[in-house]
C-alpha cells in the first residue's frame, strides 16, 4: 500500500501491484518530488507513462492537476489503476491506456494532446531514451517539464534537446526535471548553474 502525500486525498491509501516488473515511487521519494515542482500541479494536464500503480499521476491529481493519463503495458497494474480512481472517485479527471509506450504515444500524438507535466519511471534496464523522449517533444506544452525517474548513479541518455532544470538524488533513487532548451521560456537557472554561481 502506498498513501498519498498531499492534497484533497491526503492520507488516502492506493494499492500498487506486486513483484519486480513495477517498481512503486517511494513516498519519502516523491514527496521530494512535489516539492521539486513548486506548485506547477495546479489545472497541469499530466502524462505518467510507464505509470504502474498510477502514484506520481494520482498524486499530482490530489494537489490539483487538471487531468491525466495513465499509460502502462502490465495487465495488473492498468487494473490497479482503474481501482485507484475509482477508490478515490476521479474517474472522470483522468483516462488509463494499457498499451507499449510506443502504442500510447502513437495514439496520444493522433489525438493532438499536450501535456504540461510528464512523468517518467520507466525500468531501470530502460538506458536509452532517446527515442521516447523525441517522441514526447511535440506533445509538451509550452514551458512543461519532463521529470524522469533513474537511478542516482545511472541517468538515462534522452534527448539531446533537453535541458535538465533540477536534479535530485536519494539513496539509490534520482530524479531530474528536463524542458525543451529552445521552449523553455522560464529562463529558471538549472541546478548547475545555481551551484556555479554559489562557487
Amino acid at each position: 500500500m502506498l498513501r498519498i502525500i498531499a492534497g484533497s486525498a491526503r492520507g488516502r491509501k492506493i494499492e500498487a501491484p506486486e513483484g519486480r516488473d513495477t517498481r512503486p515511487t517511494l513516498d519519502r521519494v516523491r514527496e521530494n518530488l512535489f516539492n521539486m515542482l513548486q506548485g506547477r500541479c495546479m489545472d497541469a494536464r499530466v502524462l505518467d507513462l510507464f505509470a504502474g500503480s498510477g502514484a506520481l499521476s494520482l498524486e499530482a491529481l490530489s494537489r490539483g492537476a487538471a487531468s491525466a493519463v495513465l499509460a502502462d503495458r502490465d495487465r495488473e497494474a492498468s487494473r490497479l489503476e482503474r481501482k485507484n480512481l475509482e477508490t478515490l472517485g476521479w474517474q472522470d479527471r483522468a483516462r488509463v491506456l494499457m498499451s507499449p509506450w510506443e502504442r500510447t504515444l502513437e495514439t496520444l500524438t493522433r489525438e493532438g494532446e499536450r501535456f504540461d507535466l510528464i512523468f517518467l519511471d520507466p525500468p531501470y534496464a530502460m538506458t536509452d531514451l532517446r527515442d521516447v523522449t523525441e517522441k514526447l517533444r511535440g506533445m509538451t506544452a509550452a514551458d512543461g517539464w519532463i521529470i524522469l525517474e533513474h537511478q542516482a548513479a545511472a541517468r538515462p541518455r534522452v534527448s539531446e534537446a533537453l535541458r535538465p532544470v533540477k536534479d535530485r538524488a536519494w539513496g539509490y533513487c534520482g530524479v531530474t526535471i528536463y524542458a525543451w532548451a529552445e521552449e523553455n521560456g522560464t529562463n529558471e537557472p538549472t541546478d548547475e548553474e545555481k551551484r556555479g554561481s554559489d562557487a
